[in-house]
């Protein structure tokens, strides 16, 4: 990964209005980085006057948490934050996948491959080449990523973000070897499928953007703005979801969680102090907030406290 200052960005979404969205995952319950990234893509949505979408992206089974998606939704509503469209489950959207995956495969841009873990040991991980004569009953599919395939795009916080896919990914996996849907596949789809033209997220998933970008071109699907948010992280640098200290926020006293979420975005606390209601916290959220404030930002330190589950540190 590096930036260059003259890239060239991605092709900007087109079409009538502005569409974003969150997609949680329901693997525990809401986190403050979750918040973060919620609040976030929901304030750049509203100032656009835009519709703001929330998608589960529960594709993963083993790591799923019971129960999470449901209490991940009721503290989303708990904090004002619900989505202006029915909510929309990956686990209920395989035939789209299984769609997009035959149309790859047909053109020569996604193939079966038999190699496993060890096989790739030597090479980190990144697969190039398929092991000769090696051959598995439940073979993983990859997109096909050619030599070169470096992609850039232009973030709307982060700037110029440019990857050679090819020398820094390969070929990278799109249905898993037991037979479970890749996020970066399914991401690709729904964002199309819902029509969505801002994807706002955590910076920690700005490296598989070109990943995304590469499979919309190849299914040529339009290619959405972007715009990541710094990512919440403790004391050690650990992501909040990664970390023994991301205690779930608490759904029962929104308002300390919602200005921590505000700090954490770099917004002027002076505009939401004394706000004592969740409704009147996000109109005055909505007219303060100021996107330059968050650009260039990747990541932003939080301190645990019992009283409002986080605070930012710096």
């Amino acid at each position: 990964m590096h930036t260059r200052p003259d890239a060239a960005p991605d092709r900007s979404a087109t079409g009538a209005g502005y569409r974003g969205r969150f997609a949680p995952s329901p693997t525990g319950d809401l986190h403050p980085g979750s918040l973060v990234a919620a609040l976030g893509s929901w304030l750049l949505a509203r100032q656009s006057d835009g519709a703001w979408l929330v998608r589960v992206e529960d594709v993963d089974p083993p790591r799923e948490v019971a129960g999470a998606t449901q209490r991940q939704l009721d503290a989303l509503a708990a904090f004002g934050l619900q989505s202006d469209e029915p909510v929309v489950r990956q686990s209920e959207r395989g035939a789209l996948y299984a769609a997009a995956l035959d149309r790859l495969l047909a053109q020569g841009d996604a193939f079966e491959c038999h190699c496993s873990r060890t096989d790739l040991r030597a090479t980190h991980g990144i697969h190039r080449h398929c092991v000769p004569g090696r051959r598995r009953p439940d073979p993983a599919i990859r997109l096909r990523v050619p030599d070169g395939a470096v992609i850039a795009f232009d973030d709307a916080l982060q700037g110029t973000y440019c990857q050679d896919v090819a020398r820094e990914v390969g070929d990278f996996v799109l249905r898993r070897t037991e037979g479970l849907w890749a996020y970066q596949l399914a991401v690709v789809v729904d964002d199309a499928a819902q029509g969505i033209t801002d994807v706002v997220r955590g910076a920690d998933l700005l490296d598989s953007t070109p990943r995304q970008i590469l499979l919309q071109q190849r299914l040529g699907l339009p290619v959405p703005r972007h715009a990541h948010l710094p990512l919440v992280v403790d004391a050690l640098g650990n992501k909040l979801s990664k970390s023994e200290a991301a205690a779930p926020v608490d759904p029962a006293r929104p308002l300390p969680a919602l200005q921590s979420a505000w700090a954490a975005l770099r917004q002027d606390p002076a505009a939401v102090d004394g706000i004592g209601d969740v409704a009147g916290f996000l109109a005055h959220a909505r007219a303060a907030f100021d996107a330059a404030r968050l650009r260039g930002a990747a990541q932003v330190a939080f301190a645990a406290s019992q009283h409002t589950g986080f605070t930012i540190a710096s």
